[in-house]
Order: structure tokens, then sequence, then C-alpha cells
């Protein structure tokens, strides 16, 4: 596909690239994700979303193409279980080591609590249930890419150098939520005190300092790249609205964890990207 020029960047977020200092050493991240060492990473100029595609960017692609994803083909996906009614939950498999997903049948981004929930309410929230394939074959309808990690992460930093979190290395600074994660015990209660038990518009919450939302918290978002070069999972950044630091502080904006190119929960979306000419 041609470059955006920096001028018609289309909808997108044009950064000017440069030399960042990506990964992190931080004592509470995870040796085996290999968020480190620390090193730098020199990219081209390049185009970026502001926000994830939303349920009403993807319903134009499926509705103008017939797309069907990855999950209507295999007739189910996995959802929150405290977001799947009671009858339906009882008959849902779920995976040993996360009892707190359900397969549920008929599961998918059109209905991503299952048979009678909906989207249409929800047309800015980003869309869910979405593989890294289904993500590339949006791409390719867009005119765009998905991110590479670098440029992911340069981007979600938005201009600060090793801070912790797209703000800095507070959490909630001067007591203000900025990002939608779990709070309470997960993952029995979520309290909601950011405002949101599941999706967050993709707007919601102050941009970055390059002006992207939502790259800490909301949902996880497919990269471009291979978790490992040896493996077939895909790399996801920045987390979900499920992270919580007793488990997964994965909301850290140099955090990264995988999943198979086919998979898709209702946690995982993405935003897109493009070549930008200089």
């Amino acid at each position: 596909m041609p470059p955006l020029s920096a001028g018609n960047a289309d909808g997108l977020l044009a950064l000017p690239g440069g030399t960042f200092r990506m990964g992190t050493d931080d004592p509470d991240g995870f040796a085996e994700d290999r968020e480190g060492p620390v090193r730098e990473v020199t990219l081209a100029p390049f185009a970026i979303g502001a926000h994830c595609v939303s349920n009403a960017d993807f319903a134009a692609f499926a509705d103008q193409t017939g797309y069907r994803t990855d999950a209507e083909k295999f007739g189910w996906t996995y959802v929150f279980a405290k977001f799947v009614p009671a009858a339906l939950r009882r008959d849902s498999p779920r995976p040993e080591q996360a009892p707190w997903w359900c397969g549920v049948p008929g599961a998918y981004w059109r209905a991503p609590e299952g048979p009678g929930s909906e989207v249409e309410s929800r047309a800015d929230h980003p869309v869910v249930h979405v593989s890294w394939q289904d993500a590339l074959a949006y791409c390719e309808w867009a005119g765009r890419r998905l991110p590479s990690e670098a440029e992911w992460e340069y981007a979600a930093r938005g201009g600060l150098d090793q801070a912790r979190y797209p703000w800095g290395d507070e959490l909630t600074p001067g007591g203000t939520h900025r990002c939608n994660i779990w709070q309470g015990r997960f993952p029995v209660r979520n309290t909601g005190d950011d405002g949101y038990l599941g999706t967050a518009p993709v707007d919601a919450f102050p941009p970055n300092g390059f002006g992207l939302y939502n790259v800490a918290g909301n949902v996880w978002e497919w990269c471009a790249d291979r978790f490992d070069e040896a493996g077939p999972h895909r790399s996801m950044r920045g987390g979900s609205y499920l992270c919580h630091e007793s488990y997964c502080n994965r909301y850290r904006v140099a955090a990264r964890t995988a999943n198979t190119p086919d998979s898709s929960t209702g946690n995982l979306g993405f935003r897109v990207a493009a070549d930008l000419g200089v």
C-alpha cells in the first residue's frame, strides 16, 4: 500500500519516528515475556490510529464485504464469566488455567456476551472477539496495516522516556483514574471505580502526549510481530479491563503478551497503522 503523506494521514496520527528506548528493566515486569533489556530502537516516520477500531468501524467493513470472523467460523469464543447469563455459564466450558473465561457458543463481535447481546449501544467501543487474522483482513480492506511492537510502544509512550505508564510513573495521579483496568479483587469483584466494568469508549480518558487513547487497559491490541522468532504466536500490547496488579499488571507501557493468530476473546481488539512518506 502506498505511504501516506504527513499532511494527509487520513484520520491517523502522523508521528516523526526517531530513536527511543524500548523495553523495561522494571522489577514488576515478567522475565518470561522478555520485556527487557532496555535497548535503543530507531523508527522511520509512520502513522497510527488515535484509538482502536470501533464496533462501528468493523461493522462498516463486515457489512460491505460479508466477512466472517474466526469466532464465527469456530462457532464460539471466550467471554468473561461474569458477563455470561447464569444458564449459559453453567454449560460453557472453562480453561483450567484461566477459569474466569467461558467458551460461549454463538458469541462473536456482534454478540460479545453471547446470543441476545448486541453492540448497537456500544458503537463507539472497541470491537472485540477479533483474531489477528481478522485484524489483517480489516487492515487490507481499509488500506492499513497493524503496527509493529516497536511502533506501538513508541506511540504509546507519547514522548516520555521509560515512564511506566503512557502518562508517567503513577497509576492514579492525584487519585484520578487514567485507564480502564480492574479495581477490587480479581476475578471475584470489580468495583468499577474507573467508571467501567467492561469495555469503555475508544476515546475514554485523556490521550497521551502523542494523542493516543487507551493504550493502557480497555482492550489488548494485536501487533504485527511474532511474539518470538520461532513460534506462531503474535504479540499483543496494552492490557485490558481485566488486568489487575495481583496477577497481570500488563497495562504498563512496556508489557507484552501473546496469543495464536486465530484466537479471540472479549478483551482483545486492535488499532491500525500506515507507512508515512517524508
